[in-house]
């Protein structure tokens, strides 16, 4: 069907049914399963009206392509989506923290970068529209249910989204090898827009000179460069703990 795309496991399925439910329109469910996760999935599908359809693991196995579906996968409205990054920014209660991910094109690191961004509670990720893989099965399945609860917002011109965001008083940082500023004296307790660049390229030349500062990772080992997902995971912890730090400060 037009603008339907899969989800499959029980983490991507219940976040959606959670967060977004009239984007859900059918829930496939083995006739296998009968525990108490199963269970809960099926009280959360019935109480938001999505319908269910009762399935063997042949018919799964045709929806999601084969992958590891738990005996559950869910037909969603994919045009059902989070609204602009203003909606999402204007009931925060602290300091906006936002991660921009320039021309991430390989769906298992978008789907790590989505989870630590929930973990770390990231108030919405970043896209642009081309140069990206955009949320799909797979990175549904290696977020663990983030993809369905961060705020993903994809923008056809991200220079002047960046131009956007600066405007709103965000200060924006990237992530360069041979920046004079290091993550752990940078000092991220406020308004803050973390810029991630390309497996291996890195951030385009546009994006790069939108940036407000450009800040290097420690390395005190013997690897040159670290994968997207794990610098990304570095850069919005350090900006978590720098706040925590900052408000138990204040108490």
């Amino acid at each position: 069907m037009a603008n339907t795309r899969i989800l499959h496991g029980f983490h991507a399925v219940t976040a959606r049914l959670s967060r977004l439910p009239d984007s859900v329109l059918e829930v496939y469910v083995t006739r296998e399963r009968h525990d108490p996760r199963m269970n809960e999935l099926l009280k959360l599908a019935e109480h938001t009206g999505a319908r269910l359809i009762p399935a063997d693991a042949s018919r799964l196995d045709g929806l999601t392509g084969h992958r590891r579906h738990q005996g559950v996968a869910a037909v969603i409205d994919a045009t059902k989506t989070f609204l602009a990054l203003e909606d999402v920014l204007e009931d925060l209660s602290e300091p906006p923290l936002i991660l921009i991910l320039d021309g991430i094109t390989d769906p298992h690191n978008l789907g790590a970068c989505l989870r630590v961004a929930d973990a770390m509670g990231v108030h919405a990720v970043v896209a642009p529209k081309d140069r990206s893989v955009g949320i799909n099965a797979t990175v549904s399945k290696v977020a663990c249910g983030a993809a369905e609860v961060v705020p993903y917002i994809v923008v056809t011109n991200l220079a002047r989204t960046l131009r956007d965001i600066k405007d709103a008083g965000i200060w924006i940082a990237g992530t360069d090898m041979e920046a004079s500023t290091d993550l752990f004296h940078f000092d991220q307790a406020g308004p803050l827009a973390w810029v991630m660049g390309a497996e291996g390229e890195g951030m385009r030349r546009l994006t790069r000179e939108h940036c407000d500062v450009l800040v290097n990772i420690p390395m005190f080992g013997s690897v040159e460069s670290l994968n997207v997902s794990v610098a990304t995971g570095m850069c919005v912890a350090e900006s978590r703990r720098q706040r925590v730090m900052a408000a138990e400060k204040k108490a």
